[in-house]
């Protein structure tokens, strides 16, 4: 794609660079657990590849931390330069979180674990997290953007896992059956 909505995007991150921004996460997410929310983050890393710019965490059911981070650099940078930032996660982004990064015009998104795997984690029926079947892929399926994903992340994907269980086994484990 061209135009001046879709500058050249730098390269993609160095692995060093990208378990940097993914550790720059789980500060994020233990954070937020420690604050009694749900173990999600994320983090707008600039076009350099270093650059933290914004992070979030989960605040609720319906305001997550891709999305709210993505709303809130949205009204921060231009539409142009987000399209050359990368939009870090500890978790594959929820079809509301990939649609509002698409929206915000965020260029690349990396995630360390799947969707797949929080719906493993979490357990089935968990009112707590209501996973959908929907990868960001496919949402992103027919769409007039040629955002780069890129996910799960072998070995980060486990640390991550290991560090969000901490608060999912609990719940888990109280569950009838669990």
């Amino acid at each position: 794609m061209t135009g001046n909505m879709f500058p050249e995007r730098p390269p993609p991150p160095s692995t060093d660079q990208t378990e940097s921004a993914i550790d720059a996460c789980l500060v994020v997410q233990r954070r937020g657990v420690q604050m009694g929310k749900q173990p999600f983050a994320a983090v707008l890393v600039g076009p350099d590849n270093k650059t933290v710019l914004l992070s979030h965490s989960n605040l609720d059911h319906v305001n997550h931390a891709e999305s709210s981070l993505a709303r809130l650099a949205s009204s921060h940078y231009t539409q142009q330069y987000l399209w050359q930032c990368t939009l870090y996660s500890t978790w594959e982004p929820c079809a509301m979180c990939t649609a509002t990064m698409y929206w915000a015009n965020i260029g690349r998104v990396i995630y360390a674990a799947s969707e797949d795997q929080l719906a493993e984690l979490t357990g089935q029926g968990n009112e707590k997290n209501m996973t959908m079947a929907m990868p960001c892929r496919k949402v992103l399926e027919g769409s007039q953007k040629d955002i780069e994903i890129i996910g799960p992340l072998a070995g980060m994907d486990r640390k991550v896992i290991e560090e969000s269980d901490e608060y999912w086994a609990p719940l888990r484990e109280a569950k009838p059956g669990g």
